[in-house]
């Protein structure tokens, strides 16, 4: 048997694949069994289980009999493999739990030879045998005949497959081409490599291998042309420069690097993008770590760089480092401080600020990490163990003076007033900064910190998170080379992380890098701390810095909806007045856990807990808090959603603007997901009840529907009937709206029924009302008047349900062709409007009565804003 998937699926018996005699071809017909088939070989030799087959054949919505109609699939693959070969075929699909298994040779599948030639021809390179290399390379990618299984339905695991092979494809590819470039055959490759190229417009790898190629066959301006397009497109698609490396193999060229004309055995475009990175030579190239200005300074004029390597991830962020570098250059204050929350990026950004301050501080640049870190093993420094870091970096030998003005007097010497700049990562207390400031008078001080050192005498740069499109930039660039996301993922993504660069790394290392990954909140975190190992620990920092009242502050925050809060709903979680509630949150914000954001257009002064901090305050919320203490905050803030939507709701009746209720309903809906969780049956129902007139204004059809069904649960629960009816027959004018008719009727039957056994005059009303809408629509006129006059006698006492029985009749009474009856009542809604002060009821009603006088010969408006087509003529 044989098996080909790199391309489309096909199966050969003794013959082989892509013989139509005998049993030379007996690739199935039927597109399930392709799969099933499918999904074993991509995993052969391996159990796929039942779930994943289901999961692959059916997705999200299998039928009742998947696994008998699996079971069947396997019987009919069984009887394939066996027609393929007789003596082992029915025996190389075995069951094993929880699945299948398919037992094959590994040259049996195109798919696994090509691995082992990839594999062989990776060791080759790396032994610098670029001719043997070369070859298995060629090898593996003549067995690639289109996408992996192209003609085969793809569900998870085929896609992510298939994914992963393409990658792995690109991969060999640019590897032959990387060994072919070694042996010195750069004329024949152009042409493959602008085909390439275009085929992988964004792999910077391969506009290397181009630029080489081109330069070493005389072209060097079409190499220079190479690059200025590929500039122009990463620009002008992701807003990025090309990388690093590329910079530089264009430097190199632009200069007429001779060492890169010739191929060598550790030369040539081998190693990296371009060029070999142990012998990439740029003029003015920064000296690397501990690097002094020549091989062998002495002492007295060493000038040290003790930088990270530049982050090839770094985007963006042009108006802070413009910030920095005018408050660097700035005259008299000598220590500029970056402060922001954890994960925000102040090391990145102080880093990047310090690689681009060359030319202003030829005395040296360091950067030391003052705060200790586990998970890489790093202790924490002092100021005085900062100056002996310093004094060793300078030339200094032996034992350094243990007292602190003598090491003071030494730091002194060695760097001799030079123009420094000394980068303090992390900074907690004034006395880590102040022994060297002390010690080096003529160097200027960076310090990144979360919150402000108290006694530290500095320009502060407070920094946020980027804006949306910067940090959809971000993640787009971590991705760089890979499977990235579009931008609509892009963004969702983003706005999962909370625009928080440190989670937006994280998650551009998953694999696939999709939303739907992170989408469950309780998971989030452990989905990237899986992906990126001692994220949680660096996002936990904060917290566990701060003392145990500001850390049950914190937890407490957690309850709050994602999204912007305001003191109110502070001050409703944790259990205290307006003042207590600022200045607890004024810490949380001097910690950096959470953020400040001014008043802007349409959007009051609020803070906002960045999403990853949120997630990690609810963590810590369920791990730490009593659950009495999480129930009671859980009700305080409740009532606080509530009282604010009953305010929302006068705004909305009284058609104010929609602007600020708008962007809270997403916060209103999950508090009474939240309330309801908690079994606070009660709220449930007065949130629920207090958001009906938000949502139906806002048309928020799967909201209304979802808040409700929760709310009448709790309805159920308390064994309130009014509010049974109430619920029903909300979702009723839900169902009517959305024209789903049939749920229409039965909502407001069980409504009625509700209504009569609580003696709920009111929902009768309205119930009644629903039922006679119903019939006007099917043209049962007389059956929705045997309907209104009860409906009218029950709302005698309310404005509300009137006016809705007395719509339905002026409605009724155009239909009937009554137009002064329909006028009569028509004009007794607006009475009922006006008593109600409800402008939108008031509106409609003055509109109806207008189209008495001037009808529009095509719709009639129904209900506020409901608008019903006339049937044709």
């Amino acid at each position: 048997m044989r098996f080909r998937i790199l391309g489309p699926l096909e199966v050969g018996g003794a013959e082989g694949p892509g013989s139509d005699s005998g049993s030379g071809n007996l690739t199935p017909r039927a597109a399930k069994i392709r799969v099933v088939l499918a999904a074993l070989l991509v995993r052969a030799n391996e159990i796929v289980s039942v779930d994943t087959l289901i999961d692959e054949l059916w997705g999200e919505e299998p039928p009742r009999t998947a696994t008998t109609t699996l079971q069947v699939y396997v019987s009919q693959l069984r009887k394939l493999l066996d027609e393929a070969d007789a003596e082992y075929g029915r025996d190389a699909l075995v069951t094993r739990a929880p699945g299948y298994e398919l037992r094959l040779d590994p040259a049996q599948l195109d798919l696994t030879v090509f691995q082992e030639l990839y594999e062989r021809g990776q060791e080759r390179m790396e032994r610098r045998e670029y001719e043997a290399a070369a070859r298995l390379q060629r090898q593996a990618l003549a067995l690639w005949r289109g996408p992996l299984l192209s003609d085969t339905p793809h569900g998870p695991l085929l896609d992510g497959t298939a994914v992963r092979m393409t990658e792995v494809r690109t991969a060999a590819l640019e590897q032959r081409i990387r060994a072919d470039l070694h042996l010195g055959r750069q004329q024949a490759l152009i042409g493959e490599l602008q085909s390439v190229v275009a085929e992988f417009p964004l792999r910077e790898e391969f506009f290397a291998h181009l630029m080489v190629a081109l330069y070493r066959s005389g072209r060097q301006a079409d190499a220079l042309q190479v690059f200025s397009r590929l500039r122009r497109g990463l620009v002008e698609e992701l807003g990025i420069d090309p990388g690093l490396e590329l910079q530089t193999l264009h430097r190199q060229i632009l200069g007429g690097d001779p060492e890169l004309l010739r191929p060598t055995s550790d030369g040539g475009a081998a190693e990296g993008p371009g060029a070999d990175r142990a012998r990439i030579s740029v003029s003015g190239a920064v000296p690397g770590p501990g690097t002094p200005d020549g091989p062998g300074a002495p002492a007295a004029h060493r000038s040290v760089v003790e930088l990270p390597a530049t982050d090839r991830l770094f985007t963006g962020r042009e108006e802070e480092l413009g910030a920095l570098a005018a408050l660097l250059a700035a005259p008299g204050g000598r220590i500029v401080v970056l402060s922001g929350q954890v994960g925000v990026g102040k090391t990145a950004l102080a880093t990047e600020a310090a690689h681009r301050a060359g030319e202003r501080f030829p005395g040296g640049r360091v950067l030391i990490r003052m705060r200790p870190d586990a998970h890489e093993g790093r202790e924490g420094m002092d100021g005085p163990a900062a100056a002996a870091r310093i004094a060793r970096l300078y030339g200094a030998e032996g034992a350094l003076p243990g007292d602190a003005r003598e090491l003071r007097d030494l730091l002194r010497g060695l760097t001799g007033g030079r123009r420094m700049l000394v980068v303090l990562d992390s900074v907690d207390r004034a006395d880590q900064v102040e022994p060297l400031a002390a010690a080096l008078p003529d160097a200027r001080f960076l310090v990144t910190c979360r919150r402000v050192p108290r006694g530290l005498d500095g320009r502060v740069l407070l920094l946020d998170v980027p804006a949306p499109r910067e940090a959809r930039r971000l993640l787009l660039a971590a991705r760089r080379g890979t499977d990235a996301p579009d931008e609509a993922e892009a963004a969702e993504i983003a706005d999962l992380c909370g625009q928080l660069p440190l989670a937006l790394r994280a998650a551009a290392r998953a694999e696939p890098c999709a939303a739907a990954r992170f989408r469950g909140a309780p998971g989030r975190l452990a989905e990237l701390d899986a992906v990126a190992p001692g994220f949680l620990d660096r996002l936990a920092t904060a917290y566990e810095d701060i003392g145990s009242t500001q850390q049950r502050e914190f937890r407490l925050l957690g309850l709050l909806p994602e999204g912007p809060f305001g003191t109110e709903s502070a001050a409703a979680v944790l259990g205290t007045d307006a003042a207590g509630a600022r200045a607890a949150v004024a810490e949380l914000v001097a910690a950096g856990l959470v953020r400040e954001e001014l008043p802007g257009a349409g959007r009051r002064a609020c803070y906002r807990l960045s999403e990853p901090l949120r997630l990690l305050a609810a963590d810590r919320l369920a791990a730490y808090e009593p659950a009495d203490s999480v129930r009671s905050a859980t009700a305080r803030l409740c009532a606080a959603y509530e009282k604010a939507l009953r305010e929302t709701s006068v705004q909305v009746d009284g058609a104010q603007s929609l602007e600020w209720p708008a962007r809270q309903r997403p916060a209103f809906v999950t508090m009474v997901r939240q309330a309801a969780r908690s079994g606070l049956w009660e709220q449930t129902v007065r949130l629920a009840d207090a958001l009906t007139g938000l949502l139906e204004t806002l048309a928020a059809w799967d909201d209304w529907e979802s808040c409700h069904r929760l709310a009448l649960d709790a309805a159920h629960q308390l064994g309130d009937l009014p509010a049974q009816a109430r619920l029903l027959r909300s979702l009723g004018d839900r169902a009517w709206q959305r024209r789903e008719l049939p749920a229409a009727a039965e909502l407001y039957e069980r409504a009625l029924l509700a209504a009569d056994i609580a003696s709920d005059l009111l929902e009768r009303s309205r119930a009644l009302t629903g039922l006679a809408d119903l019939r006007l629509d099917a043209g049962a006129v007389d059956g929705a008047a045997a309907l209104l006059s009860p409906a009218l006698d029950a709302a005698a006492q309310d404005p509300r349900a009137r006016f809705e029985a007395l719509r339905v009749m002026g409605l009724l009474a155009v239909e009937c062709g009554r137009p002064a009856t329909a006028e009569e009542h028509f004009g007794q809604c607006l009475s009922a409007a006006v008593v109600l002060g409800d402008a939108r009821l008031e509106s409609y009603a003055r509109r109806r009565l207008a189209a008495l006088r001037a009808p529009a010969p095509d719709c009639s408006e129904v209900r506020p804003g409901v608008w019903r087509l006339r049937p044709a003529a």
